[in-house]
């Protein structure tokens, strides 16, 4: 038997015990760590990132690190919209100045799906470039990562690599190509992590590929890239680094998570919350509270821009290594499913309900179910917000924190729960159904989720205000 079909049954058989275990509900799931005697917890956590290099005007220095590398041809990754602006010329102009022959794929779909990745994977088989540049958000980064992937595995199936119990999960077994990333938004924080996300569309829900070995060999996170952004696109972006900072910082403790992987290989990136993913994660936390609404109100505020590009990086290397977990996970069958809303600032008659909008409107359900497991944390983050917390109750942590994130996503003018962007009732099944199998990121929930559990946070995601 497989390794990974062992730690499918480990799972299986922890989901079937847990189930059945008197002390549900009582705080973190210390049950997931021995039952009938065997310990099958991890014990061990890992950091991975990328090579970060932060600076205005950093972008320029593209090309002397690809003729660093001694790259005999590079294909730069960019969205249509992107390739009219100033972040691609700058990459343009620096491969030339440093006569490094290159293509350009502007092919990328915006929230990708397995269909647009692949287009970029023929496209990047037919060219055989021996290095990437991702010049965009998360959306161009993971499709470069993605390509980059199956042009170094050209016999790999499509579903090998992608996360189970969707695809098979396989680690990548060869070394990719080099990838430098050049973020043009906010937000993902894909710069530092091996996670590419897409839309499956024959379910018709998001799932994704990640490994450690993606990650780009370097991040350059440059603010003059941000600046071109509407003011909508700065709210969406940032809620993803919110989201992000909360989920990692209150994820399942990693020596809590199981099974314990039998080799180190198959040790996820998404490894739950540690020691050193908690302080990027409070971090980001801050600097987002502090810094997104002032880059929503005011164009001209390139402080609070810079401040939120590295927010976004810091977020990165705590989610990157922790994971998201519910909120995450509920947000991929939002979008999915979503055929009608188009949000204002991306392109108009496109139905679009961006990524950090997904995931924004279930947090003040999601953080108020998931307070009981560690009340702690969760007033320390409300308490970031600026909430007063010396009186508040340990059992009212939940309800705090839940307060404190309506308020700040009103302050955004997000829209008012699941209804506002058009969905009905009669479609919370789909919704659930779109999130069970979302393992990756719901086996990191501190409290474990069955449908129940999903239906009643959709329900009260309905309105927030």
């Amino acid at each position: 038997m497989s390794a990974q079909s062992r730690a499918l049954r480990v799972i299986k058989a922890v989901q079937a015990a847990s189930s059945q275990c008197p002390c549900h509900g009582s705080g973190h799931h210390h049950h997931m760590s021995s039952h009938n005697g065997v310990k099958d917890t991890d014990y061990a956590f890992e950091l991975a990132t990328s090579n970060i290099r932060y600076g205005l005007g950093v972008t320029k220095e593209v090309g002397m690190d690809m003729a660093n590398l001694k790259a005999k041809k590079v294909v730069v990754f960019t969205d249509p919209n992107i390739a009219k602006l100033g972040p691609l010329k700058a990459v343009v102009e620096s491969l030339e100045t440093s006569k490094v022959p290159y293509v350009v794929y502007d092919g990328v779909k915006i929230e990708p799906t397995d269909i647009s990745i692949n287009h970029a994977v023929a496209f990047v088989k037919k060219e055989r470039p021996d290095a990437f540049i991702a010049v965009g958000g998360g959306s161009v980064i993971d499709t470069a990562k993605a390509a980059n992937l199956y042009l170094s595995h050209p016999e790999s199936d499509f579903l090998d690599f992608v996360n189970a119990p969707i695809g098979k999960g396989i680690p990548p077994f060869k070394p990719v190509f080099p990838l430098v990333a050049v973020p043009t938004t906010a937000g993902t924080g894909s710069e530092t992590t091996g996670t590419s996300i897409f839309d499956y569309t024959p379910k018709k829900f998001k799932t994704g590929i990640a490994f450690r070995s993606l990650k780009p060999l370097l991040g350059l996170v440059d603010p003059y890239n941000t600046r071109t952004m509407p003011p909508q696109v700065h709210v969406s972006t940032g809620l993803d680094v919110l989201c992000h900072s909360l989920e990692s910082y209150t994820a399942i403790p990693y020596n809590e998570r199981s099974p314990r992987p039998k080799n180190p290989i198959l040790r996820p990136a998404y490894q739950g919350s540690n020691p050193i993913s908690d302080i990027w994660s409070l971090k980001s936390l801050k600097m987002c509270i502090d810094n997104l609404p002032r880059a929503y109100k005011n164009p001209d505020d390139h402080e609070a821009q810079e401040q939120m590009i590295l927010a976004a990086t810091f977020a990165g290397i705590g989610f990157g290594n922790a994971g998201v977990h519910l909120c995450h996970g509920m947000s991929y069958p939002i979008s999915g499913l979503n055929k009608k809303y188009n949000h204002p600032g991306y392109q108009p008659g496109v139905p679009l309900v961006p990524h950090g909008i997904s995931v924004a409107l279930s947090s003040p359900a999601v953080f108020e179910f998931t307070a009981p497991t560690d009340p702690d944390r969760h007033l320390e983050a409300a308490k970031l917000f600026g909430v007063d917390v010396s009186n508040v109750k340990r059992e009212d942590a939940g309800k705090v924190l839940s307060d404190a994130l309506r308020k700040f996503l009103h302050t955004l003018d997000v829209p008012d729960g699941l209804e506002a962007i058009g969905f009905n009732k009669s479609q919370l099944n789909d919704l659930v159904l779109g999130t069970l199998p979302q393992h990756r990121v719901t086996k990191l929930a501190p409290s474990p989720v069955g449908a129940e559990e999903l239906e009643r946070l959709f329900e009260k995601s309905w309105r927030l205000y």
